[in-house]
C-alpha cells in the first residue's frame, strides 16, 4: 500500500466471538504496517473489545432501529460514505453487508471467503482435516488489500485492574489462582452436562478460587454451583468492562465452543475449551492455543461429530456429545496448566 494514510472501514456486525476474534487480527495489522486509520462497524456493545487499540474507532450499527432493513442500510451507507473510506474489508460476508457492497459500488470493498464449501465437506466427512482458522480468515483479506500481517507472534493488551465489587469477593477466598468458568453456550449440544460440571467446579476449588461467568439469566443455576468460599459467582454482577477486567486477571478460562471462549483469548489467557457437536477442525478454535487445550467428545461414540459447524444441528442423542469427556480429564487439565 502506498505511504498516505488509509483509512479502512471493517465491517464484522455480530456475533460476540466472531467480533472477538477480530482483535489480535487488528493488533497485528497496526502492529505491522503503518499509516493505517480503522473504523470498525459492528454493535456498540462491542466497543470495549478496542480500548486498546489505537487508531481504532468504532462506528456502531443500529439494525433493530434506524439501520434496520433496505432503506435503514442504505442510511448507513450514507452516513459512512461522509468518511472518504480508501478500502472497505468486509469480514462478515452476510446479507447486511453484501447489500452495503452494492451501494459502496465503485469502493475497494474486499471479502472474506468463508470456506463454505470446505465446512459442508468436512461435515459430510468428505474431507475431514484441520480448516483454516477464522483468525487467518480474517487476515487473508487484509492481505489482499496489500498489507503485511503474521499472527505467529502476538501482542495482548496488558492486565486491567480488577474491579472493586470482585476484588472485595477474593478477600474471603484461600487460594490467589483464578480459573474463570462459563458453563453455557448457545446450543446445549455444546455443552457440557451440568451435573458433571459440578463435579468439576468443586474439585477444582479445593486449591483455586473458581469465578463464575454467565448471562443474568445463568445466574439461578450457577448458584447451584456454589458450594464453598472459593466459588464466586461473577454473572449479572459486573457490566461488560468490569468483565472484561476480570477475565484479564485469569490464570485460566475453561469454556465451551462459545463466546467466553474468544474473549479470554483475545486478552492472552490460556484458554481450556469443552466440545460437544462442534470441532476445532472448523477453524473456530480461540486465538493462540495449543490444540491439546481443546477436550473433544468421543467420536468412537459419536461418530457424526461435527454435526454443524455451530452447533445448531445434531441428530437424537448427539446433545449429551460432550458427556463423554471424562471430568477427571477436565480437571487434570486445567490443573496442568496453571
Amino acid at each position: 500500500m502506498s505511504k498516505q494514510t488509509q483509512n479502512i472501514l471493517i465491517i464484522r456486525l455480530s456475533a460476540m466471538g466472531d467480533v472477538a476474534i477480530m482483535v489480535p487480527v487488528l493488533d497485528a495489522l497496526l502492529r505491522q504496517n503503518s499509516n493505517i486509520k480503522i473504523t470498525v462497524l459492528t454493535q456498540k456493545f462491542y466497543t470495549p473489545f478496542f480500548s486498546h487499540l489505537k487508531n481504532v474507532t468504532v462506528y456502531p450499527v443500529d439494525t433493530k432501529g434506524k439501520h434496520k432493513g433496505f432503506l435503514g442500510l442504505f442510511k448507513l451507507y450514507k452516513e459512512l460514505k461522509k468518511q472518504n473510506f480508501t478500502a472497505i474489508a468486509d469480514i462478515h460476508n452476510v446479507l447486511r453487508s453484501n447489500v452495503l457492497k452494492l451501494f459502496f459500488l465503485g469502493k475497494n470493498f474486499y471479502q472474506i471467503d468463508k470456506g463454505r464449501e470446505e465446512k459442508k465437506k468436512l461435515i459430510s466427512k468428505e474431507n475431514f482435516v484441520q480448516l483454516k482458522t477464522s483468525h487467518e480468515r480474517y487476515a487473508d483479506v487484509f492481505r489482499k488489500m496489500g498489507f503485511t500481517i503474521n499472527l505467529s507472534n502476538p501482542v495482548f493488551p496488558d492486565k486491567k485492574e480488577i474491579p472493586a465489587s470482585v476484588a472485595n469477593l477474593l478477600k474471603n477466598t484461600t487460594s490467589n489462582k483464578l480459573i474463570g468458568i462459563a458453563p453455557f453456550a448457545a446450543h446445549k449440544s455444546k455443552m457440557y452436562p451440568l451435573d458433571k460440571m459440578k463435579i468439576v467446579v468443586k474439585q477444582l476449588s479445593k486449591n483455586n478460587t473458581i469465578l463464575l461467568f454467565g448471562g443474568k439469566s445463568d445466574v439461578e443455576f450457577l448458584k447451584t454451583l456454589q458450594t464453598n468460599q472459593n466459588i464466586l459467582l461473577i454473572a449479572g454482577k459486573l457490566n461488560f468492562t468490569e468483565e472484561l477486567a476480570t477475565i484479564s486477571n485469569l490464570d485460566c478460562m475453561l469454556s465451551m465452543d462459545s463466546g467466553n471462549a474468544h474473549l479470554a483469548a483475545m486478552l492472552g489467557k490460556k484458554v481450556i475449551t469443552i466440545w460437544g457437536v462442534t470441532h476445532p477442525f472448523a477453524g473456530f478454535a480461540p486465538f493462540n492455543q495449543p490444540k491439546d487445550y481443546a477436550l473433544l467428545a468421543d467420536t468412537k461414540k459419536y461418530p457424526l461429530v461435527p454435526t454443524s459447524i455451530y452447533g445448531n444441528k445434531y441428530p437424537e442423542g448427539y446433545e449429551n456429545a460432550a458427556s463423554s469427556i471424562l471430568p477427571n480429564s477436565i480437571i487434570e487439565k486445567v490443573q496442568s496448566i496453571i
